[in-house]
């Protein structure tokens, strides 16, 4: 009967079956973790997840206002201007009633 553990990929790995060798397996897994560990610390910095948030907001942008070929769409941004000069209008007109 041999025993196994996970490898790297999460499937079977034979147990090394000198002393050395299961060091540098443990060490090998040590190494592994902390870089996971470096890995999950990284993503959860504020300024990582909100330079993250920032690349996406712009990404979104950049696919609303621009067409596959690079060029503006400016139908979209003649309409958000218009909608835009609609409620900036309506604002004035509701406040000079008051």
């Amino acid at each position: 009967m041999s025993a196994q553990v996970n490898g790297p990929a999460g499937g079977p790995e034979a147990m090394p079956v000198s002393p050395a060798a299961l060091e540098q397996a443990i060490q090998d897994r040590r190494d592994r973790l902390a870089a996971t560990i470096d890995e999950l610390t990284n993503r959860a910095r504020p300024a990582e997840i909100a330079r993250r948030s920032v690349a996406k907001a712009q990404r979104k942008v950049r696919t609303f206002t621009h067409g596959p070929d690079g060029h503006l769409r400016t139908e979209r941004l003649a309409a958000i201007g218009a909608a835009v000069a609609v409620v900036g209008t309506v604002m004035i007109v509701l406040r000079r009633r008051r």
